[in-house]
């Protein structure tokens, strides 16, 4: 009995076929009556497909008059084909005058035309290679009698090209080489030959001329819309624009100037694979042009080491493709498919084709006769790939045909598996089976032993599953369900989700870099021994380390040198996966600067001991002259630019010597500190430079002697920078408060007051600005005299003023951390006398507690951002604000009997001293000191992890505690208050 298909598609033809004869009898005849009225022959293909049968049913018209004439079809050659569907597609397209239209009747005849290729391959009437013209002669003129409709709409809206010129449609892969499958999707490239612009003439008048990219743009862009949008009539082809150049984030078409420079410079490997299939769907006089601009690119005179490699990189790709997939019934991927056919004729084209252009063909079939005749190919082996290629191939087609669905997969149900045997003439399934696979494993053995490579050896981690390593996440394209049944025994589920997302990132973003096909090559090497590195223990992969390898690793695709010491080098490698895992800011200072690779990479990276601080300064302030000799001091974008490198290059370097634990907490923050005193003091030369061309020279100053002063207050006073630490600054003129500038070279004199503050101004925005290498300092002004409410700079007498006569005692605490760094040895020789009067002040002890005590407790109350187990351990109880702000105390309570105290304005020091000289102190101080440095230590850490907080352990918590309970006693009387006010 019929199925319910092939009795609906039998009556439908019936139907309308009584139509056509007007025969109006209202007789209700049965279906073997129905079966009758047509031969065996299409009921044998109704049977055989249900998207035949669906044909039947919605164009039973149209059906019947494809079999009236299908036996004169039957033996038509390629270009028979393409004439008769340029032909039939012209006519149904010139009555359509709108697009749903034309995008029926392009749909219509689709089906129409692939039903009929279907009928005559179901019943043996056409060989596969018939098969595969017919199919790639309908898409050729489908695509191409559908441009020409598209392009005189856009021309009658727009007018024409100037100069004339139309999209030449590139057809790749099978629609290339004339062998497309019966229900493949198609994949395209578009280029035009020239810019130029339209003449603007439309039918309705004058219009706006469009330049040529966006022109043929709009043509393309409604091209794929037409044959790949799915209507109430299905959809014609699935357009898959991939190939071209930069990939999906390229552009939809491209001028054939842009289209050689792309492959001249940007060409992959895999492209020149792509590119050997290449072939024009509508040429014209200007393909031999565009043809001319791909062959060079494609076959070269001589085999190179490029080839070879990518041959080899091809069939590890086919090999985890295969084992992805677990490709046991796959005919096109498995071992020994259609694919290995393919890959093994474009390699040996690849290798011999750039010097026998009779071979530089694009069919895989026709390729390989010309192979064989120039004596490339055994001719046996040449046989045997034939046959079996066209075996595989009429399986593949008799697959499709089933329900006009790609697929290469045998089938697992009895309908489609009985099917089979029937087509193949085979007793049963198993026969089937057994036939292909001796068809497969004869072409494995032609192919491997093409490609073999002696020297490759495949290692499989006993920790990933089924047989796969970690590198088949950077070989194929998983979706995430294939990477978790993968390796679920290897990673947690979101691990294996974290690295394929990142993978996936990171090979969309090659796709718009401009990588070499070395830099490419040299990457497709290096990913899946770092996978394969980073994923070593079992369970256990860094976040962290992935993203900041990750993000390195794409900074330095551009460049080569880099890309080929990580693999060449374990210990390089190493050493960055070190740094990555134990600072994510070390890894994105390293991506946004590869060039400090040069420092990491070489054994010698990390900072020593051997140069004394003023050496390391020294250095560091000659190495910044160079750099800067460079650059025009009045291309102010390239100074902040060339600032800010040199910034972050050192700051990562003394960052690395910190991670690796080879520079102590207090020689991190020294080196931290000087470097930015050395940077701070190159801004302000060209802060001065700007200044002074603008608005001229304060009178009886010089670049030299600039009568203007620098003070570091805080953590760059205390010589205890940290990374990323803002800069706190006050700054001094010295200079006639009457005066003016002089003027010269100026449109306009200012008074000494308002250079200088023009001059803070500047140099502030030296710092701040936000360039493409970050900022330079935040700088910090709030702790000049009277805040944010005085001036940016004061004479220095007027500071002497304002710390004699109204600072406060939080004022003057801070002064206990300042310290002259930049300017004249005038003005340092004031601001030391300024604060060391100010400091040895004799006061009050109970009031200067309690004052103390309060602001520090003000400060808790605001600033303390603990939460549960995780600890601010800067502004908890006992963290690192408590210590200085007993530093602090100890050093106005005390400096008027110990002047040693005056002499410097770091808190280590400042403890020393303490424990040295003050007595009932000296205990203290030095537990202090010594949970100063650890505490300090962890904000470092935590700087460099990015993070906000450090979690609470019990080995912090004994420190804070220890300083808490030191914290107390120093102001007892003041916490007792406190606490009865709580109560």
């Amino acid at each position: 009995m019929p199925s319910a298909h092939v009795k609906s598609a039998l009556l439908s033809l019936n139907n309308a076929m009584r139509a056509l004869n007007n025969d109006a009898s209202d007789d209700n005849e049965t279906l073997q009556h129905t079966e009758a009225t047509f031969d065996e022959d299409l009921v044998h293909v109704l049977h055989s497909s249900d998207f035949v049968c669906r044909t039947c049913e919605r164009y039973p018209a149209g059906m019947l008059a494809i079999f009236e004439s299908i036996e004169d079809a039957s033996h038509q050659t390629l270009q028979q084909f393409k004439t008769r569907y340029q032909s039939e597609l012209k006519s149904a397209l010139e009555a359509c005058d709108t697009e749903a239209a034309m995008m029926e009747a392009i749909r219509h005849y689709r089906h129409l035309q692939m039903a009929r290729i279907g009928y005559l391959d179901l019943l043996h009437k056409q060989d596969i290679v018939q098969s595969m013209h017919a199919v790639s002669a309908l898409a050729d003129e489908l695509v191409s009698q559908t441009y020409m409709w598209l392009f005189q709409q856009a021309v009658n809206k727009h007018g024409l090209p100037q100069p004339m010129q139309h999209l030449q449609i590139m057809a790749m892969g099978k629609l290339g080489g004339h062998e497309l499958n019966f229900s493949s999707d198609i994949d395209l490239i578009f280029a035009y030959q020239q810019a130029g612009t339209t003449t603007g003439h439309s039918l309705s008048g004058k219009s706006k001329p469009l330049e040529h990219q966006v022109f043929f743009t709009r043509v393309a862009q409604k091209l794929i819309y037409a044959l790949d949008h799915i209507t109430e009539h299905g959809r014609c082809y699935r357009v898959d624009m991939r190939l071209r150049p930069l990939g999906e984030s390229g552009p939809l078409v491209m001028s054939f100037a842009a289209f050689e420079s792309y492959y001249q410079e940007q060409g992959r490997a895999w492209e020149r694979f792509a590119m050997q299939k290449m072939r024009i769907i509508n040429p014209d006089h200007h393909s031999d042009e565009l043809h001319g601009l791909v062959q060079p690119f494609v076959y070269r005179r001589y085999v190179d080491f490029t080839t070879l490699d990518a041959i080899r990189e091809m069939k590890h790709l086919i090999e985890k493709e295969v084992r992805r997939r677990q490709l046991k019934q796959n005919i096109k991927l498995g071992k020994g498919g259609i694919r290995e056919v393919e890959f093994y004729v474009q390699a040996l084209q690849l290798i011999h084709a750039g010097r026998e252009p009779q071979c530089q063909l694009v069919s895989t079939l026709g390729a390989l006769k010309a192979l064989t005749e120039h004596q490339f190919i055994d001719p046996k082996e040449a046989s045997t790939l034939e046959s079996h290629y066209c075996y595989l191939r009429t399986v593949e087609h008799y697959l499709q045909m089933f329900n006009d669905q790609q697929t290469q997969v045998l089938p697992d149900n009895d309908k489609d598996q009985q099917r089979l045997c029937t087509l193949l003439s085979l007793p049963n399934f198993e026969a089937v089976l057994a036939k292909i696979e001796t068809t497969m494993l004869g072409i494995n053995d032609i192919f491997m032993a093409l490609i073999a490579d002696t020297n490759e050896t495949i290692q499989i981690d006993d920790n990933t599953a089924s047989g796969h390593t970690f590198d088949d996440l950077w070989d194929l394209d998983l979706s995430e369900q294939e990477a978790i049944a993968l390796f679920d025994e290897a990673l947690e589920h979101d691990d294996i989700v974290f690295l394929r997302t990142h993978i996936h990132e990171f090979k969309q973003k090659l796709e718009v870099n401009a990588v070499s096909e070395r830099g490419l090559r040299s990457i497709n090497r290096l990913l899946p021994v770092i996978l394969n590195e980073l994923s070593i223990d079992e369970k256990a992969l860094s976040q962290a380390q992935v993203r900041g390898v990750f993000g390195i690793l794409l900074a330095i695709t551009g460049r080569t040198t880099y890309v080929d010491l990580l693999l060449e080098n374990p210990m390089v490698r190493k050493r960055l996966y070190d740094l990555s895992i134990k600072s994510h800011w070390v890894a994105e200072q390293i991506a946004l600067h590869p060039m400090l690779l040069d420092e990491l990479l070489q054994p010698v990276y990390l900072q020593s001991d051997q140069l004394s601080l003023a050496q390391w300064k020294s250095q560091c302030q000659d190495e910044l002259r160079r750099d800067m000799l460079r650059i025009d001091p009045q291309d102010i974008e390239a100074v902040m630019d060339g600032l800010r490198q040199f910034k972050n290059a050192a700051q990562l370097r003394i960052a690395a010597a910190d991670l690796s634990g080879t520079l102590a907490i207090n020689q991190v923050s020294d080196k931290l500190t000087l470097l930015a005193e050395v940077i701070l003091e190159r801004v302000l030369d060209y802060a001065w430079q700007h200044t002074t061309q603008k608005y001229g020279t304060p009178q009886g100053q010089s670049f030299e002697n600039k009568g203007f002063g620098i003070a570091a207050y805080g953590k760059f006073g205390g010589i205890e920078l940290s990374y990323g630490s803002d800069l706190d600054i006050v700054c001094l003129y010295d200079a006639d408060r009457q005066g003016e500038t002089d003027g010269l070279g100026s449109l306009k004199k200012l008074s000494t007051q308002d250079f200088y503050i023009k001059l803070v101004q500047r140099l502030t925005h030296l710092c701040i600005t936000k360039c493409y290498h970050g900022i330079l300092y935040e700088i910090d002004l709030r702790l000049r005299p009277s805040g944010n409410s005085g001036l940016l700079i004061s004479h220095v007498d007027s500071f002497a003023e304002y710390q004699s006569d109204t600072a406060w005692t939080w004022e003057h605490q801070a002064l206990v951390r300042a310290r002259y760094v930049i300017g004249g040895s005038d003005l340092q020789t004031r601001f030391d006398e300024i604060r060391k009067h100010t400091l040895a002040r004799e006061r009050d002890i109970p009031e200067l507690r309690k004052r103390v005590f309060e602001m520090r407790e003000k400060m808790r109350e605001h600033l303390n951002k603990t939460k549960g187990d995780e600890l601010d351990v800067k502004q908890c109880s006992g963290g690192i604000v408590d210590i200085e702000f007993i530093v602090q105390f100890w050093v106005l309570a005390y400096s008027c009997e110990h002047s040693a105290l005056l002499e410097w304005s770091d808190n280590l020091r400042l403890l020393e001293i303490i424990e040295r000289e003050v007595p009932g102190h000296a205990q203290d101080a030095a537990v202090l000191a010594k949970h100063y440095l650890a505490l300090r230590h962890v904000a470092h850490r935590i700087q460099l992890s990015q993070r906000n907080f450090a979690y609470s352990d019990e080995k912090l918590m004994t420190k804070l505690s220890a300083v808490a309970q030191i914290y107390h006693q120093v102001f007892e009387q003041q916490s007792a208050v406190q606490h009865t006010k709580s109560v």
